[in-house]
Formats: C-alpha cells, structure tokens, sequence
C-alpha cells in the first residue's frame, strides 16, 4: 500500500474531526500531502467516518488524477490542490461546515481577532472570501474555490493566518501536516464561536490592540516563541 503512514495520519485526521465535534454525517474532508512524492491522500467521497478505513484514503497527484484506490476521492480535492500548489509549506488541508465557523461564512464576515485566544493562532483577522461569480460556480467549480482562496491571501501571509471562511461556505483550514490542520480547524471554531458571543454582547466590542495581538501570537510562534517545551511540534 502505498505511503501507508501519509494515509493512517491522513484516516486519524479526519476521524478527529468526529472526536472533536466539528462534523457531522459525511460533512468535511482532510488530507494531507506528501511532496518528496508528489503525491496527497485524501478522505474518500461520501463515505462515512465511522465505516473509514485507511485503505480506502485515496492517494492522487497533484494534477487530481487517482495514483492508488478504487473509490472517488472527496469532491473538494482539487480545492485542497490548488491550496497545496499556491502555499507551499504547508502539509495538510481541513474542511469542515463548522457550526460557529460556518455562520460567519454564511454572513460573509471575516473574524476579528477580539481576544488574546484568537491572537494564538491567527495573526491578524480571519479572513472570508469574496462571493464567487456564476461563472466560476458554472465551471470548475473546486478548483475555482480554492483559486478564490488563494487570490484572498494576495496580500495575507498563510502560515500566519492559517484559515479562511469561503463566503456561504464554510472554513478551510490548513497546517504543516493533517493533523496540524485539523488542529486549526477545531480552533478556529472554538474563536467563531466566542467572537459570535461576543459581539452578541457588545455590538460595538472592537479587536484588541497590535501590541497585544503580535504579543501573543510571537510568544507561541516564530524565531523568538517560548510558549511551551523545547522540541514541542
């Protein structure tokens, strides 16, 4: 079987994304790539969390076209591969209809960055895509998605801000491996859903200062960190 450990890192990633409740029925994928070969594993369309196995990730190239399996690889792939062409260090990709995530997608908001939690993870505001065109619904509709992803973060560094809503979507999130990014997803709602509390109680409540936001988020990140233990991933 091919690249056995991409796919049983890749099968793990998405069964954590049952475990941590930001799924439900066939809702979302993860995959994860491996670029010395060339190669991304990714969740199998339609089938269900519980009944996943690791010989039934589907292995593709980055053109999409199926390396090792006998199952359609999940629909959103060429949106995962147009993410991993246009961000190059990162590992692995995660989509979820997130409930508090989703919402802010649907309202087509970004996330401001309100408390010091969000500062942890995302440099800067959450970012939502503009609407797509009906001719790019038309057409290739994936890979258009993930071609309005990529132009958003024209000027947003992805390994800062490492999660986008797309608008009446949902989120993609992304990290230096699956589970990296299946990590960011389940943060990210966690932040959707207290930045929705928030501004239910303040409806004024602005994003909290420069100073405090490059704080938090360099102590755990960058050159200069010292959140947690050497060597910690």
């Amino acid at each position: 079987m091919l690249l056995e450990h991409l796919r049983k890192q890749v099968l793990q990633a998405n069964l954590e994304l049952v475990r941590q409740g930001v799924v439900v029925f066939t809702f979302g994928n993860v995959s994860g790539i491996s670029r010395e070969h060339g190669v991304v594993a990714i969740k199998p369309s339609g089938v269900p969390y519980e009944e996943l196995t690791v010989e039934q990730i589907v292995i593709t190239d980055l053109e999409g076209r199926i390396v090792e399996s006998n199952l359609r690889p999940s629909s959103d792939l060429p949106t995962h591969l147009e993410l991993y062409k246009a961000f190059p260090n990162i590992g692995g990709v995660a989509h979820t209809h997130s409930e508090h995530a989703t919402a802010w997608a649907q309202a087509r908001c970004s996330i401001p960055c309100f408390g010091t939690t969000h500062a942890d993870y995302f440099h800067g505001p959450v970012p939502v895509t503009p609407e797509m065109t009906p001719d790019e619904i038309a057409g290739e509709y994936e890979k258009a998605t993930g071609a309005v992803i990529v132009r958003t973060f024209q000027d947003v560094d992805p390994d800062a801000v490492p999660a986008v809503l797309v608008a009446n979507h949902g989120p993609f999130c992304w990290g230096t491996d699956a589970a990296a990014a299946v990590h960011n997803a389940v943060a990210l709602e966690y932040v959707a859903r207290m930045a929705t509390h928030t501004v239910a109680l303040n409806g004024e409540a602005r994003p909290v200062s420069r100073a405090l936001h490059d704080k938090h988020f360099y102590r755990k990140h960058g050159s200069g960190a010292y959140y947690g233990q050497p060597g910690q991933g």
